[in-house]
């Protein structure tokens, strides 16, 4: 007989075997307990959480010849009949490869039949929200009033795309996400059955990873057993299989970062790299490793939500205190952009590379956080003694340079000429042709020693003139026809507005000034 896979296998027969979905079974076990059947049900809910299950255990409960407290008895003819997919009265729909709608007309005609054995034609509608509009609208009348015999349960994972005139005529049930400690149990209880010897560390692990999902940590059990099949499955094989890292390698990386040590984070990297593990799983352990960080600064009462042994919370309060709130926040919203980015990357690696540089270089980003975390590094450096260097790259006179200087003073007059060609300055740029009289308007005028200095910021604008010696002659020649006076023209280049603004006098303002005086006369 072929092998049957862990999640079909231990598929819950009975609501007594359904973990995680305590409020729905207690819901559907009281309505059928007192004859409350509903006509239409919508399930909704992450993948694996139990939706299809629990329908498919109504559908037996409300046929059953001998129904029991927690659902069929399994073993008449009926419930027999409707386990083997031979029955008549169960009608399983995937609308995900039947949704248009000829195929919702062809149920509706088939609800007008009563069933030929049991009480109840049920019909469950899986991925429901995967439906055509038309499909939708050829059920509403059918889902609002079936005949007494007919059940309609609709399951889905996207139920925000399900219309309002659905959603009015079902109950609904949210199915939630299943926790740590109940998919750890039950995985227990699995291997226990299949006599096969197993850490409950790894058991924990696998269920964190399944996000809430039972049938996702049936499936990773089942492939962490086949890799390892007839040994004892422990946390190190299951993170071998899953390509994850240990908690261990978080610790090492998260203190290389404090360290600002790009290269023992690189080499960190790559040792990750070589030992086979999967980087997207890196990026999104890592980044619940930090969110466990912050809740512990946060407060001290939160263990329960931290979900790990005693060992490891006790060394992550201890990391806790290397590292403050506004780094921490930093560094999840890195990894988080990361985590968003790189699902889907070619170049996984590099932008993993990228983010690590990113945390110990807070210089190459400018949000808040990261000026808070280089504040924050420069008065440690400073309450330890320790002299600040300049940046690499930067030779100490452009440092002193980049420092905020005092205005230039403003010249106590300007030659007539140049005080023309400013005053009439957009007369000038007007006349100019293209691509010229593009760049002129933003340019500044400011006054030297020997003439009218024209200054613009690095860039296309400064390339036109300063590598090209003829449209800087062409400038001056326009100049010189307009004021009818030998023009001599100094070209500057500045990185910005505030570069300008701290180095030169703005010849514009000054002429503003004068005409202003001479109105005020």
């Amino acid at each position: 007989m072929s092998y049957t896979a862990l999640y079909r296998k231990f598929r819950p027969d009975t609501f007594a075997d359904v973990k995680g979905q305590d409020h729905i079974v207690t819901t559907l076990k009281n309505q059928l307990k007192a004859n409350r059947i509903g006509h239409a049900y919508l399930f909704t809910g992450t993948r694996g959480t139990g939706k299809t299950t629990i329908a498919k255990i109504f559908a037996r409960t409300v046929n059953c010849e001998n129904p029991g407290e927690d659902g069929p008895c399994g073993e008449c003819r009926i419930c027999r009949a409707i386990a083997a997919g031979a029955s008549m009265n169960v009608i399983e729909i995937d609308a995900a490869s039947n949704n248009g709608v000829d195929n919702i007309r062809e149920i509706v005609e088939e609800v007008s039949y009563s069933p030929a054995e049991g009480k109840y034609k049920v019909y469950i509608i899986d991925e429901v929200h995967m439906l055509s509009i038309g499909a939708f609208n050829a059920l509403l009348k059918t889902l609002e009033e079936p005949p007494s015999y007919v059940i309609f349960i609709l399951a889905t994972t996207e139920v925000h795309k399900l219309p309002v005139t659905i959603l009015s005529r079902c109950q609904r049930y949210d199915f939630k996400r299943i926790s740590i400690d109940t998919i750890t149990a039950r995985l227990q209880e699995l291997t226990d059955a299949e006599k096969v010897q197993v850490e409950e560390k790894a058991l924990r692990y696998i269920a964190k990873t399944a996000d809430g999902s039972m049938r996702d940590a049936l499936s990773l059990l089942d492939q962490c057993i086949a890799f390892h099949l007839g040994n004892e499955l422990t946390y190190d094989k299951v993170l071998d299989v899953l390509g994850a890292v240990d908690t261990e390698v978080f610790s090492r990386l998260l203190r290389s970062v404090l360290e600002n040590d790009v290269l023992g984070c690189i080499h960190l990297l790559e040792e990750i790299v070589m030992q086979g593990r999967e980087l997207t799983q890196f990026v999104t352990d890592f980044t619940w490793y930090l969110r466990n960080l912050m809740l512990v600064q946060a407060s001290d009462g939160l263990e329960d939500v931290i979900d790990m042994s005693t060992d490891n919370l006790k060394r992550l309060k201890e990391e806790a205190k290397l590292a403050d709130m506004d780094r921490i926040v930093r560094y999840i919203r890195i990894f988080s952009e990361l985590s968003g980015q790189i699902r889907y990357a070619s170049q996984k690696r590099i932008l993993v590379e990228i983010a690590l540089i990113k945390l110990c270089r807070p210089e190459m980003e400018v949000d808040r956080e990261s000026v808070l975390d280089r504040i924050r590094r420069i008065e440690d450096k400073v309450e330890n003694g320790v002299v600040m260097p300049a940046e690499p790259g930067v030779k100490a006179a452009d440092a002193v340079n980049a420092l905020p200087a005092q205005k230039p003073a403003l010249p106590k007059a300007v030659p007539e000429d140049v005080r023309q060609i400013v005053a009439k300055w957009p007369a000038i740029v007007g006349s100019a042709d293209n691509p010229m009289r593009i760049y002129m308007k933003s340019a500044k005028l400011s006054l030297g020693n020997d003439g009218l200095i024209v200054v613009l910021e690095n860039g296309v604008a400064s390339d036109y003139f300063m590598l090209h010696p003829e449209n800087k002659a062409r400038l001056e020649a326009l100049l010189s026809d307009f004021s009818g006076k030998d023009i001599r023209v100094d070209i500057q280049t500045v990185s910005g507005p505030q570069e300008f603004e701290r180095n030169y006098a703005d010849l514009s303002q000054i002429i503003q000034m004068e005409i202003d005086e001479e109105d005020d006369e």
